[in-house]
């Protein structure tokens, strides 16, 4: 399986890398991103392209891949709607028209968030649940991930040093909140595993909440 990843250098890409290289299954992983991931191992390939928004100058090297997890996001938080949408809806859709079309039968995995709603209050929910829509409509073979709380695992970390300083703490009981909260707890490992899964068998459902990713991962 040849699987292409967008954001690579988050928490959630972190682990999805992490465990598309330990995946015996996985003969190559390529990392597309703004910027280099600062890193190299054998079956891992890079492009920096700044331009996420037009991918059509590196159209040529993003063929012949079995599944695309696409893990790029950011925080809502003092973002403008307009702003947002084009990192959480225009980006991941105009990947998805890109690559879909240049790789029959590919897996695409949209990575949003628990609570997406097209018509929910909060401004990201909608966002994505636009998103999400699109896509689904978009592939047979398009399936939205909806985590809620994330665990980052084997030396996973945040980019944003404030989220870190909760997850450090909370490492410790997260075999515990995982037995407590399945609804609502995952970790980077299953949330990697889980993708590599749908992408080699599909699933059962085509929005996957924390339980059933848990259940795939």
């Amino acid at each position: 399986m040849r699987v292409i990843l967008f954001g690579a250098t988050g928490m959630v890409g972190q682990g999805v890398l992490r465990e598309c290289l330990l995946d015996p299954d996985v003969t190559e992983v390529l990392s597309v991103g703004r910027s280099p991931l600062g890193r190299s191992a054998p079956r891992l390939r890079e492009i920096v392209h700044p331009d996420l928004g037009d991918l059509t100058a590196i159209a040529a090297e993003l063929t012949g891949y079995d599944a695309c997890f696409y893990c790029l996001g950011v925080s809502s938080i003092g973002m403008s709607e307009a702003d947002y949408t084009r990192i959480s809806h225009d980006l991941p859709l105009h990947a998805a028209n890109v690559l879909l079309p240049a790789n029959p039968g590919m897996t695409f995995v949209y990575v949003s968030g628990q609570g997406t709603d097209v018509n929910g209050r909060q401004m990201w929910a909608r966002v994505k649940g636009r998103a999400e829509e699109a896509l689904l409509a978009r592939s047979e073979k398009a399936y939205m991930f909806r985590p809620g709380y994330i665990q980052p695992m084997h030396g996973v970390r945040s980019k944003t040093g404030w989220y870190q300083v909760p997850y450090t703490l909370v490492r410790p009981l997260s075999p515990l909140l995982m037995r407590l909260f399945p609804n609502a707890v995952t970790t980077t490992e299953r949330l990697g595993r889980a993708m590599l899964n749908v992408a080699r068998r599909g699933a059962p459902v085509r929005v996957l909440v924390p339980r059933v990713i848990n259940a795939e991962g």
